[in-house]
């Protein structure tokens, strides 16, 4: 699920989550033909380019005029419709035919009432649309407005890919800050060519993190220091990692946070996240980590390099993936601080038990939608419409695809085999099994309590909101009951009222409880030791 830290990674998930919307909350005719002519978008490659194109071409829609850019909206989605064609090496100038009812978001475009609206085109030449929303290499057009315009009636929109989006200036403004702030001696950049990985490949693969250092670090000093391993969550990436980096920096300097390094790590991929598992689809990135990646940066940097100094913390996927690293290498990690992890026991995977006989993502036993994103009590979409909206965006890199990349074994054909039919939300119990053996962590917990519940006692720190955005607090309530049980001195705190974007926030600080978090972690490392000044 997302991140958190306020990047535009994040503000990205949020729009794609609430998006998804139902139909009726656009205006639809009330007596359509039974079967109405399919809706078709002209989008031409402009000829000013300087050399053909490819991608996956989404034509966004929606009510309205006078704006400069359509895209899904945050948490008042009132209108927006997408549709999806891929398209292989348009020349400049050629032109190509969208069908808006053959991959359509929330409905085949036919099925529109006559209106003023607004069109883009935008083409996502690299594919990261489902994970990032729109880059600057990305073509789009401008926002074409269809005034009185009436789908039934066969014209055909034309819209011209001739401009690249502009990234956010905030956004920009943030993220140039961070770089400069990051000088030597305070921050750097490390990007590791792993044997493991690479051999998995069969290419260079590369683990990246910003190494973020503590004021006073003395490289030929003979002061070592704790060190935080964090990573981000869905929508993430090495830009946010360090922005968030140059954050939690600011808050060492100010003594709100004990001195420590902290290692940012990227787990983005095309697929999504790998969330430092391992896993027959993206490779052995756990083993990778632990056995690569920390030794050298541990023989680079004055780290303790001992259990108790190597820490974790991550939110949302990146809760999920340090949790799983706690309870999968126990002996390497000293404690780990999970934030809204993803489903941590399968028993409640955002609210269905995927252990069910009859389970299904998409609706409960009475028939009823799954809801998957809320805002306190109001539910903004189902589980449906986030997998169906992110098969129009693309089937690689959203959420749920991520997921299948990470926890399931592949198919047949080579690719992850699916854990649930995207048409009906049927749980193929296959997979499902694949998932519990592997990557439930209630599961993998009780089964190995006997080898690794001395070094995992007292370890498991999860930090979740009642209202969490995703339901998350669900499965952290099944997962602390298991560890319970087990007499596994594991901390659970639920937050009054959270969500899964505002859990950090403490009074009017919109990171405070990073400084819990971090004086928790530097007492592990430190027991008895004071830091502030």
């Amino acid at each position: 699920m997302p991140s958190i830290g306020g990047s535009g990674c994040v503000r990205h998930a949020i729009l794609v989550l609430a998006s998804a919307i139902t139909a009726s909350q656009l205006p639809v005719p009330g007596a359509l033909a039974a079967n109405p002519a399919h809706v078709f978008f002209r989008v031409q490659a402009a000829s000013s380019l300087d050399r053909p194109v490819s991608g996956r071409l989404l034509v966004f829609l929606k009510q309205g005029e006078g704006d400069t850019a359509i895209d899904i909206t945050e948490f008042h989605p009132q209108d927006t419709w997408v549709a999806a064609l891929e398209i292989h090496d348009l020349a400049p100038g050629a032109a190509v035919d969208l069908d808006a009812d053959e991959t359509a978001y929330p409905q085949a475009f036919s099925q529109l009432a006559r209106g003023d609206y607004e069109a883009q085109a935008v083409l996502d030449v690299d594919h990261t649309y489902n994970y990032s929303g729109r880059s600057p290499q990305d073509w789009m057009s401008a926002v074409v407005p269809l005034r009185n315009w009436n789908p039934a009636d066969g014209a055909e929109p034309g819209l011209t890919l001739d401009e690249h989006p502009q990234e956010d200036p905030g956004r920009a403004a943030e993220l140039a800050q961070a770089r400069a702030s990051a000088a030597p001696g305070t921050a750097q950049l490390e990007e590791f060519e792993s044997p493991l990985l690479s051999r998995f490949w069969g290419r260079p693969v590369k683990m990246r993190a910003w190494v973020i250092l503590p004021p006073g670090y003395d490289a030929q000093g003979a002061a070592t220091y704790p060190t935080a391993y964090w990573t981000h969550g869905f929508g993430g990436g090495i830009e946010s990692a360090l922005i968030l980096g140059m954050r939690i920096r600011q808050r060492m300097a100010a003594a709100k946070m004990p001195p420590m390094i902290w290692v940012m790590l990227d787990e983005s991929l095309p697929e999504g996240t790998h969330e430092f598992a391992d896993s027959v689809n993206n490779g052995p990135w756990g083993t990778a980590l632990t056995t690569e990646f920390i030794p050298y940066l541990e023989a680079h940097y004055r780290m303790d390099a001992n259990s108790p100094g190597r820490l974790l913390n991550g939110h949302s996927s990146g809760g999920w993936a340090t949790l799983q690293l706690q309870v999968n290498y126990p002996q390497i990690f000293g404690g780990t601080w999970s934030t809204s992890p993803d489903p941590s026991d399968f028993h409640d995977f955002t609210g269905p038990d995927l252990y069910d006989p009859h389970a299904n993502l998409y609706r409960k036993p009475d028939g009823t939608l799954r809801p998957i994103f809320r805002d306190h009590e109001k539910v903004i979409a189902t589980m449906e419409q986030l997998a169906r909206l992110e098969a129009v965006l693309g089937p690689y890199g959203g959420q749920m695809t991520s997921f299948d990349w990470v926890f399931s074994p592949k198919g047949k054909d080579g690719a992850p085999m699916p854990l649930f039919d995207r048409q009906t939300g049927a749980v193929d119990p296959q997979v499902a099994a694949y998932w519990r053996e592997h990557y439930d962590l209630a599961h993998i917990c009780e089964a190995n309590w006997a080898q690794r519940g001395a070094a995992l006692k007292g370890k498991i720190h999860v930090l979740v909101g009642t209202a969490d955005t995703f339901y998350l607090d669900g499965a952290a309530h099944h997962f602390d009951a298991v560890l319970a049980g087990l007499h596994a001195d594991a901390h659970f705190t639920y937050l009054p009222g959270r969500t899964h974007f505002d859990l950090y926030k403490v009074g009017d600080d919109s990171l405070g409880l990073f400084d819990q978090i971090g004086a928790e972690m530097y007492a592990v490392a430190r027991p008895g030791v004071a830091w502030k000044r």
